[in-house]
């Protein structure tokens, strides 16, 4: 077994690729001028699979909106007896 403790590992581990040259330049220049011009996201191909799984017919958007809408209230509540009974579940092997 080998075990790497280097930053390529997790790259190639996370599915990670080296930036662009052009970020490279980019990069360069912000050094020497204004960042905000530089700021770059890269999603993974994990985050790319999660985001169409969202958008597809599965989701229940009015679920998800009045969830977010209690969470913003600060009334969202959710019983410790229910977190406890899955955090078992999960470590016994349940059925989630």
């Amino acid at each position: 077994m080998e075990i790497s403790n280097s930053l390529e590992g997790l790259k190639s581990l996370l599915g990670v690729s080296a930036p662009a040259p052009a970020a490279a330049e980019a990069k360069g220049q912000a050094a020497s001028g204004s960042a905000l011009n530089t700021d770059r996201a890269t999603l993974s191909n994990a985050a790319s699979e999660v985001a169409q799984s969202a958008s597809e017919d599965g989701v229940r958007s009015e679920k998800v909106t009045s969830i977010q809408a209690a969470l913003a209230a600060g009334t969202y509540n959710v019983p410790a007896s229910a977190v406890a009974c899955k955090v078992v579940d999960a470590m016994l092997g349940g059925s989630q």
